[in-house]
């Protein structure tokens, strides 16, 4: 499965230490270079040592994105990272894009491009049996990595695990 991401995903995931969740669902995740300038990984911060390994490894890696022209064009809305990502899940016709952010989501899906988010990969963690308790990740995704999400969202999905 070719799979892309942008950098929030990845980065919340890797500073609670549950990077994990991304490689047991998908085994190999493209970024572009935006994306890992957006990580820092060469900086001392939370996740960064997690994610350094993950590229040592090798199933984080960095590809080249070839058509500056459409990452431009999405640029007009969009951040440089998203921007890229969603340049580079169109070029390779990834199976999906890994995105948290409402505008670059919309427009990924707008592109014909299968959109997961944080939450999304969570939720499959939990039916799969990867993690224990939804409510505890989205916790510590919120309490130490800034997550935020909509009470009527958080709801809706700690309904699904009742």
């Amino acid at each position: 499965m070719l799979v892309v991401s942008n950098t929030s995903p990845i980065l919340n995931l890797a500073i609670i230490g549950r990077l994990d969740l991304l490689r047991e669902q998908f085994d190999k995740i493209l970024i572009p270079k935006a994306v890992l300038e957006e990580l820092r990984v060469d900086e001392v911060l939370p996740g960064s040592q997690e994610l350094r390994k993950a590229l040592e490894i090798g199933w984080l890696e960095l590809q080249t994105v070839n058509n500056q022209s459409l990452v431009q064009l999405l640029q007009r809305d969009l951040d440089r990272g998203e921007s890229e990502a969603i340049a580079l899940a169109l070029t390779l016709n990834a199976d999906k894009i890994i995105l948290d952010e409402r505008d670059g989501r919309k427009i990924a899906k707008d592109l014909g491009l299968q959109v997961i988010g944080i939450l999304g990969v969570i939720i499959r963690a939990a039916n799969d049996g990867q993690i224990s308790s939804l409510s505890d990740v989205i916790n510590q995704l919120h309490e130490e990595a800034g997550f935020l999400i909509s009470p009527s969202l958080l709801t809706q999905i700690l309904n699904q695990e009742t």
